[in-house]
């Protein structure tokens, strides 16, 4: 069952603090990280389907775009 509160929600439970920035860090890091991610794709597909560069080269491309973007996103 609920609890039940008397006064505010504000007042009613302690807020862990810690685990909220923890919490948001994770979200923030998620975020950052996956937008590079999807953007080096992108980028990596089109070269592979509009500059002919091939499957491969495509391949070697998103990996080295994704090592380039960890380095300078940390």
């Amino acid at each position: 069952m609920a609890e039940h509160h008397t006064g505010p929600v504000e007042t009613g439970a302690p807020m862990d603090y810690a685990e909220h920035e923890k919490t948001y860090n994770l979200f923030v890091n998620a975020s950052k990280y996956g937008t590079m991610f999807c953007v080096t794709l992108l980028i990596a597909m089109a070269a592979g389907f509009f500059a002919g560069v091939g499957f491969f080269s495509a391949l070697v491309l998103l990996i080295v775009l994704n090592v380039l973007g960890f380095v300078l996103l940390r």
